[in-house]
């Protein structure tokens, strides 16, 4: 399939949610750019691959999601700040309760397990349907249905929150602790 320019401006339009779930899955802005710069060149180098009509978000969520993967078995030789003390050593504390706020929340999603935090944002911050999601991850709806209600609950508790309204007024986090977002 040659690259279109219709096809070439849907790939643009999921930059911005690629970067996002690439942010949610690294932890590091630098690390998630380059996962979207080398997604975007597999998806180019293999745009024939992509089968019309299907959806082109999910083709590229999976490809960088595998591409995470791979790097990260590759990493793992690597030394790790596993507490984070040499990282926060690097980084001021922000000084206004909304980034203190969503601090909180980055460290609580951090302690989910990772098969949990990806459910949750796919479903709860990129706007995946239960079905995306579940061909995004390789596996079956009710499974990414329970992913993301474990994950919910567990952030609940770790935030001290009985609902979304409790924490702050970012749409995103809401949606991804309250389920308010897309997933349906």
């Amino acid at each position: 399939m040659p690259l279109t320019e219709s096809l070439r401006d849907d790939i643009l339009a999921a930059v911005p949610s690629l970067r996002a779930f690439a942010i949610s899955l690294s932890g590091n802005g630098d690390r998630a750019d380059d996962l979207v710069q080398e997604t975007l060149l597999r998806a180019l180098a293999n745009i024939d691959s992509f089968q019309p009509g299907s959806n082109l978000p999910a083709w590229l969520f999976t490809i960088l999601r595998n591409l995470f993967r791979s790097d990260y078995r590759k990493r793992r030789r690597e030394v790790e700040d596993a507490e984070g003390s040499y990282a926060k050593t690097l980084k001021t504390q922000p000084a206004q309760n909304a980034h203190l706020e969503f601090e909180e929340f980055r460290v609580a999603l951090d302690k989910l397990p990772q098969d949990q935090r990806e459910a949750l944002i796919l479903v709860g911050a990129s706007g995946f349907s239960y079905e995306d999601a579940a061909a995004i991850c390789g596996c079956a709806v009710g499974t990414i249905k329970s992913r993301v209600n474990r994950a919910r609950s567990k952030l609940s508790a770790l935030l001290y929150v009985e609902g979304a309204d409790d924490f702050g007024p970012d749409d995103t986090v809401r949606a991804v602790i309250g389920g308010s977002g897309g997933g349906g």
